[in-house]
């Protein structure tokens, strides 16, 4: 088998497909779901918690270039180049991550839940219940 046959062979299996599916309504879900984090729960979070903002927080490993003359924050630090030790963002990271694993979590098992079925009791048909109709007259 050549190895264009085999390649169209296992692309058009129907896993591949729904596996593409799947990655490209993954990456536009994350989108959102990381707009959902950053836009509406870590407001609220920071607003409870007093700033829970920690991205600001790093040691800086060199001084800034002698002719920075900007504010000394993670931002504007990494986009002059001045290496940093970004303990801070990778705190804010973590949470983000934290919070997105709790509401996917939450989704999957509300999804689940919806799932599951009960079973369905199928209905007797009529030539058995009458057939029992006869029989349980016959035992009179």
């Amino acid at each position: 088998m050549g190895f264009a046959t085999e390649f169209k062979e296992f692309a058009s299996k129907g896993n591949v497909v729904d596996l593409a599916v799947g990655v490209i309504i993954g990456a536009a879900f994350g989108k959102i779901v990381d707009s959902l984090v950053k836009d509406l729960i870590m407001p609220i979070v920071g607003r409870i918690f007093g700033g829970l903002d920690f991205s600001n927080y790093f040691i800086a490993l060199a001084s800034p270039p002698p002719s920075y003359s900007g504010p000394m924050t993670y931002e504007a630090l990494t986009k002059a180049g001045v290496p940093l030790f970004a303990y801070g963002n990778f705190i804010t990271v973590l949470l983000n991550f934290l919070i997105l694993a709790f509401i996917i979590f939450m989704m999957v098992k509300q999804v689940n839940r919806l799932r599951q079925t009960k079973p369905v009791v199928a209905a007797t048909p009529e030539d058995v219940v009458l057939l029992r109709e006869i029989r349980d007259s016959l035992k009179r």
